[in-house]
């Protein structure tokens, strides 16, 4: 683990980490595990599912945008075909990025500035990959497994073949680049209490940098 180093947060009162790692790699539990804790846990993902709901805000800019064969029967987007389309037409996954990520800082500001907890943790699936991230938190953890062990749980849970899973994964940081990103990494390969011991370990150095900010 590296020191904490100087850095601007989204806010500027509470020490803040930014959660990433690779596909099937246990992001989401392990920042369940944080906010269970007493975390104050913002999920970009979620943000933007709610941003692309039935209803919700991004529609209809995607709609104005991509038209109706991105659009979901219940008004919501089609993930399925908007991601086989962004996926191979990278204008088209500018043009979304374009949409969301505004959207998205905007979203995440206004839970960041409500967020009550002795620190915040950002989960951000692309933080790596972005480039953005390391001047917006004090330290950045990586939840980090093998990369044969990723695939297995992205199949068993996507339903997905492997090549494309592998397409995917292809399409991300690799596990190197998020190693030497990494202030901090959670190895995601065994069992729950293995999980649960690094995550009280590295909650109470988080703890104790909080006091300090």
């Amino acid at each position: 683990m590296r020191a904490a180093h100087p850095s601007t947060p989204i806010h500027p009162h509470l020490f803040s980490i930014g959660l990433t790692g690779g596909i099937g790699s246990g992001k989401s539990l392990v920042a369940d595990l944080f906010q269970a804790r007493g975390v104050s846990v913002i999920d970009t993902d979620q943000i933007s599912h709610a941003l692309t709901k039935p209803d919700g805000l991004a529609m209809p800019a995607i709609r104005a945008e991509f038209g109706a064969a991105y659009i979901a029967a219940d008004g919501s987007l089609n993930r399925g075909a908007m991601r086989e389309h962004v996926f191979t037409n990278p204008s088209a996954r500018l043009a979304l990025e374009a949409i969301l990520h505004p959207m998205i800082a905007t979203q995440t500001r206004l839970a960041a500035e409500q967020a009550r907890g002795a620190y915040l943790m950002f989960v951000v699936p692309l933080l790596v990959e972005s480039g953005k991230w390391r001047s917006r938190v004090d330290r950045i953890l990586v939840v980090d497994c093998n990369e044969s062990l990723q695939c297995e749980r992205v199949m068993r849970r996507n339903h997905l073949t492997e090549k494309q899973v592998a397409d995917i994964m292809q399409a991300q940081a690799t596990r190197a680049e998020r190693q030497a990103a990494a202030d901090d990494i959670i190895t995601n390969e065994s069992d729950l209490g293995a999980l649960e011991s690094q995550v009280d370990e590295l909650h109470n150095l988080y703890l104790s940098l909080s006091t300090k900010k």
